[in-house]
């Protein structure tokens, strides 16, 4: 998922602060109209009815999606104007690499914003061990209440020795994509997935470098979706970073040799280089979504951002999508597919804690997430079980829905044939570790001629220091 790396500063102000004419100028020039009319639900009216007056700083992780952004802006607008409550909103972006450090350091220093919402995989667990979030328990009891079971996958990202130190707030599924119409054009199977090996050969063999056409559309390089895609092959092939607590680098196995070989010879063989597009050693987060909405890739893995983007823009590419859920190997026959969630997190001496809880309750459900949902599809999700059924939108608005909601609801842990049961206890090591791009580097370092038992024994290494780092000695 693309996330600019700048910081785009909104604030929205309640009607006893500035009036309407202050709000309308907000974020500069005049916004396009809302397409869902957000309104304040009365239980919520009645709660911030002691807070009015009252103001929050928030950090919201950057969408893909603009008009995303723009719609999750509407929507604190409304509450903003609704409740007479400041809302100062920053956006930031998920793959800066120094944002959890940038969070930890205001937290300290007292100067920090009140909540943010951020992916629970990749940041709630360190931020939770570096002590700076509070006890969300109570607001997640209310929310079940209202809202049924979040994503299953919440229960082992926000939970901590049995109590929520974050709000599920949007899911966002996992994903693959390939173009259907090339498959069919070969009289290759259009199925729910795949092992890495077939992906890989059906690339060659849709590819046609004289027609633009690149089979395979996944980088090694330095990004968040390389990330995805090397963990999730070291995975299915039985190996892993850490062990199933979290606090033990296991990463050093015949099961992870195996999988680095696997990516490392795609490519450095020759026999590959006909399905890889041009300058694929180089691509960034967004460079796989522009090459697929410029129609040249037959495979790629991202979050539903691509898919949003190809529907919203009517790219002709959007009907030529099969959706799957990924990739089987040799330790596991059904794919790792259980997504994530954007989250709210209240920080450690936040300066309005109730209004900042309060923000969280509007933001997960209601038409206060429709409108963001809407310009996102199948990107932006509901968490919760009851608000799939809330608008018609969730239920027939796009026919990938029904597997994203089932992705939600898928049972967890997945247990590998090596014993490794996904997702494990949350690790502030491995999260860590992936957001010092320690696999890109790896398999950087395999390309240019590094044997790959030599590369992952001294990826081991370098893990093994950030564990430590982070108070697990080995």
């Amino acid at each position: 998922m693309e996330e600019k790396t700048d910081l785009s500063r909104r604030t929205f102000l309640g009607v006893s602060a500035l009036g309407v004419l202050g709000l309308a100028g907000c974020g500069g020039g005049s916004a396009a109209p809302p397409k869902v009319d957000v309104q304040v639900p009365q239980a919520l009216l009645d709660q911030a009815a002691a807070l009015r007056g009252g103001s929050v700083g928030m950090l919201s992780q950057k969408l893909y999606s603009e008009a995303a952004n723009k719609a999750l802006d509407r929507s604190l607008q409304a509450f903003a104007q609704a409740t007479g409550t400041t809302i100062r909103n920053d956006l930031v972006s998920g793959d800066a690499g120094d944002m959890v450090a940038k969070m930890d350091a205001e937290v300290k220093a007292g100067t920090n914003r009140d909540l943010a919402f951020v992916s629970d995989r990749r940041f709630v667990g360190q931020l939770h061990n570096l002590g700076a979030l509070t006890d969300v328990t109570d607001v997640v009891s209310e929310l079940r209440a209202m809202y049924g079971d979040p994503a299953t996958e919440a229960n082992d990202y926000c939970v901590f020795d049995g109590r929520w130190f974050a709000i599920p707030y949007h899911f966002i599924a996992s994903g693959m994509y390939l173009r259907k119409d090339w498959y069919q054009e070969k009289g290759l199977p259009l199925k729910p997935y795949y092992t890495w090996e077939e992906l890989r050969d059906n690339a060659l063999a849709v590819s046609d470098p004289a027609k633009r056409r690149f089979g395979w559309g996944l980088t090694v390089n330095r990004s968040g979706d390389a990330n995805g895609f090397i963990q999730n092959v070291i995975n299915v092939y039985g190996g892993a970073i850490a062990d199933n607590t979290g606090t033990k680098v296991v990463f050093n196995s015949p099961e992870t040799v195996a999988a680095v070989t696997f990516i490392g010879d795609i490519y450095t063989n020759p026999k590959y280089r006909p399905m890889l597009p041009p300058g694929v050693g180089s691509w960034t987060d967004s460079s796989n979504n522009e090459n697929w909405l410029a129609g040249i890739l037959g495979l790629t893995l991202n979050q539903f951002s691509v898919y949003a983007d190809s529907k919203t823009k009517k790219n002709p590419v959007y009907g030529n999508t099969h959706v799957f859920n990924g990739a089987t190997g040799p330790a596991l026959d059904r794919p790792l597919a259980y997504g994530e969630s954007n989250s709210f997190v209240v920080f450690k001496g936040a300066k309005n804690p109730a209004l900042a809880k309060l923000v969280a309750k509007f933001m997960v459900g209601g038409s206060a997430l429709l409108g963001v949902a809407k310009e996102a599809p199948c990107l932006v999700n509901p968490s919760w079980s009851k608000v799939w059924d809330s608008d018609p939108y969730y239920t027939g608005g796009d026919p990938a829905f029904p597997a994203l909601r089932e992705q939600t609801r898928t049972p967890l842990p997945v247990k590998t044939r090596t014993g490794y049961a996904f997702p494990q206890a949350p690790s502030p090591g491995e999260q860590a570790a992936l957001a010092a791009y320690l696999l890109t580097d790896m398999m950087q370092s395999v390309i240019q001629g590094t044997k790959p038992a030599d590369a992952v024994a001294a990826t081991h290494g370098r893990i093994v220091q950030i564990f430590e780092q982070q108070g697990y000695k080995q």
